[in-house]
């Protein structure tokens, strides 16, 4: 099995940085893009396409709420259309600079609230799923969740994704907080190899659930993702 290292970037906004994307975009095999409506902007999303296009890094779309203050982390009531129309908008925009670059659409991934609320939520999933089919690429999310029922239900490619920076609730409930802190580089390798070996997430009281994994995650925002990316690399090198 061959997984990929994913990362969330290009969410610097303006004259705003936000993360190190030049320092991560040689470690990882998958950016997702920030399309503007939780972070990042024309200029950002342009010079981070190009930016993985030098590091031969496949582009997916990251879309989100309409949350700019909130980065994307809280949850808003919207209807299926809206949602769908959302991703839909935010995608579009991508899909320009991907090919102003001659670059393919890898796949897309719901950011924050989005991607929580739509592995609860059949209509959000579905929402979702309303915009992908018209791209016809991939959804990454969660294993065991709503969303993967749906994204698959409705033939569109499931690509199952663990956290490398993030905690887990008892079950595999993934906890979104509107910041990320600083995480212990060597414990979160841990987790990533126990996920890809042992088919076993681990929750923050030291519990285990089942997990299935194609991709791992980490966030360009968490304050040593640099760190956190090198070692979860290195232990992942049997499977990458």
């Amino acid at each position: 099995m061959s997984v990929t290292l994913n990362c969330d970037m290009g969410e610097s906004f303006g004259l705003y940085r936000l993360g190190d994307d030049a320092g991560m975009m040689p470690l990882i095999d998958v950016a997702n893009v920030a399309c503007g409506f939780h972070a990042s902007d024309p200029n950002h999303m342009r010079a981070t396409v190009r930016r993985a296009k030098e590091n031969g890094v496949k582009v997916g779309a990251h879309p989100s709420l309409p949350d700019l203050q909130g980065f994307g982390r809280r949850e808003m009531k919207m209807s299926r259309e809206e949602i769908a129309n959302c991703v839909l908008y935010q995608v579009g925009a991508l899909m320009g600079f991907l090919k102003a670059e001659n670059m393919p659409l890898h796949h897309i991934k719901p950011h924050g609230s989005l991607y929580g609320m739509a592995a609860r939520q059949e209509e959000i999933a579905q929402g979702i799923c309303d915009a992908a089919e018209i791209f016809g690429v991939p959804l990454f999310g969660m294993t065991d969740t709503l969303h993967q029922k749906v994204y698959q239900q409705r033939g569109i490619k499931f690509v199952p994704e663990y956290y490398a920076d993030l905690d887990y609730a008892p079950g595999g409930i993934l906890i979104v907080t509107r910041e990320h802190d600083a995480k212990d580089p060597d414990l979160m390798a841990e987790r990533c190899v126990r996920a890809l070996k042992e088919n076993k997430g681990t929750a923050n009281d030291g519990s285990f659930f089942p997990v299935r994994c194609e991709t791992i995650c980490v966030h360009s925002d968490t304050p040593n993702a640099i760190e956190i990316a090198k070692t979860v690399r290195g232990a992942i090198a049997p499977w990458h």
